[in-house]
C-alpha cells in the first residue's frame, strides 16, 4: 500500500529552477531516500508534499489525502523535520515543546523526555541563543514527540556533530523496525545508504534514477586497485590492456579500473603477463552509482561542497 505518492509533479520557477515531472511512491513501512546536492529539488518536492506550496502540475498525497487540500490534516499524521529551521520568536526550548505538545494534544511527555535524553539537548535556553546543532536537536525532538507513523525528514542531520549523526541513524533504524514509513532527503551518502530500502537520485529538478538499495550492494560491477612490481610492468599493462583505465598513478605504479563478473577471467589473464605487488577489490558504493549521474569534477568545480563524497 502506498502511503506517500508523488505523481508527475512540476513546479517551474523559471530559468531552469524548480522540479519537473517528479514521480515516486513510498509503501507502508518503507524507508525511501531522496538523494542529491543542495539545489537539486529535494526541499522543493518536500514543501509541496507537506502542502506549503501548490504544484503547477501533478498530484501529491499522504495517506490518500491531497497534500494541498488537506495540508492541515496531514500535519497531524506526519513527523516533519524541515531542512531550514524556523522557530517562533522569544521562546525557550521548553516553551516551544509545550507549544507543540498543546497543538498535538499530547499529555504524556514520557517520549519527549526520552528524546531529549537520547539527543542530549538542553531545552531550557532561549532558542535564539542556541547553536545550530542544538536547534536541530530541538527540531528532532518536536518532530518525533507525537510518535508519528510517517516521517518526512529534510536534511535531518545538518548541523549535528558526527556522534549525533550516528545516533540519529540508529534512531531512524529503530523507527523503521517499528514499521514507520520514512522519506529521508539528504546529500549524505552514509545516512541514506544505512537507512533506506530504495533511493531516488534527483538532478536539476528531475528524478534521474530510482534503485533498490540491495541491488547496489549486490552489484556485479567490481572495482580494483592494482599496484605493479615495477614501472615497466605498469607500462606494459597500460599499453596492452583491452580495459578502460579511468585512474592511472604512474608515480606509484598503480591503476584503478572497473569491470563486470563476465570480464574477470580476461582481466586475470592480462594480469598474469606482468608482475604485481597487490590487487585489492574496492567495494561498489552508493557514491559510485550516484556519480554515474553527476560528473565528479564538474560537481566540485560548481561549488557543491555540501555533497559529501568521502574521496580517498
Amino acid at each position: 500500500m502506498s502511503v506517500i505518492e508523488v505523481k508527475h509533479v512540476t513546479k517551474d520557477y523559471g530559468h531552469g529552477r524548480g522540479i519537473f515531472d517528479v514521480s515516486f511512491e513510498i509503501n507502508e513501512g518503507e524507508a525511501f531516500g531522496f538523494l542529491g546536492p543542495n539545489g537539486a529539488g529535494k526541499s522543493t518536492t518536500i514543501r509541496h508534499l507537506m502542502g506549503f506550496s501548490k504544484a503547477d502540475e501533478g498530484e501529491l498525497s499522504i495517506n490518500g489525502k491531497d497534500s494541498w487540500k488537506s495540508a492541515a490534516n496531514i500535519k497531524q499524521d506526519v513527523g516533519y523535520l524541515p531542512g531550514e529551521l524556523a522557530f517562533p520568536k522569544g521562546m525557550t526550548g521548553d516553551q516551544f515543546i509545550e507549544f507543540m505538545a498543546n497543538a498535538r494534544k499530547i499529555t504524556d511527555m514520557t517520549r519527549t523526555e526520552q528524546l531529549k535524553e537520547l539527543f542530549k539537548v538542553d531545552t531550557s535556553k532561549e532558542i535564539k541563543e542556541m547553536s545550530l546543532g542544538t536547534k536541530r536537536k530541538l527540531a528532532v525532538v518536536t518532530a518525533f514527540m507525537h510518535n508519528p507513523k510517517i516521517l518526512i525528514l529534510d536534511e535531518p542531520t545538518s548541523g549535528l556533530d558526527p556522534v549525533m549523526q550516528e545516533r540519529f541513524i540508529q534512531f531512524i533504524l529503530k523507527e523503521k523496525s517499528e514499521g514507520k514509513t520514512i522519506l529521508l532527503s539528504s546529500h549524505i551518502f552514509t545516512e541514506v545508504d544505512a537507512t533506506c530500502d530504495r533511493i531516488a537520485i534527483i538532478k536539476n529538478g528531475v528524478v534521474v534514477s530510482t534503485v533498490e538499495s540491495n541491488e547496489l550492494k549486490q552489484s556485479t560491477n567490481k572495482s580494483f586497485k592494482i599496484e605493479f612490481a615495477s614501472f615497466e610492468d605498469y607500462q606494459k599493462f597500460i599499453e596492452n590492456t583491452e580495459f578502460t583505465i579511468p585512474t592511472k598513478r604512474p608515480e606509484q605504479n598503480q591503476v584503478k579500473l572497473s569491470l563486470t563478473d563476465q570480464k574477470m577471467q580476461e582481466f586475470f589473464t592480462e594480469l598474469s603477463k606482468v608482475k604485481v605487488n597487490f590487487i585489492s577489490e574496492i567495494k561498489f558504493t552508493l557514491e559510485d552509482y550516484f556519480m554515474d549521474f553527476y560528473d565528479r569534477k564538474k560537481t566540485v568545480a560548481a561549488g557543491e561542497e555540501n555533497l559529501r563524497y568521502g574521496l580517498h
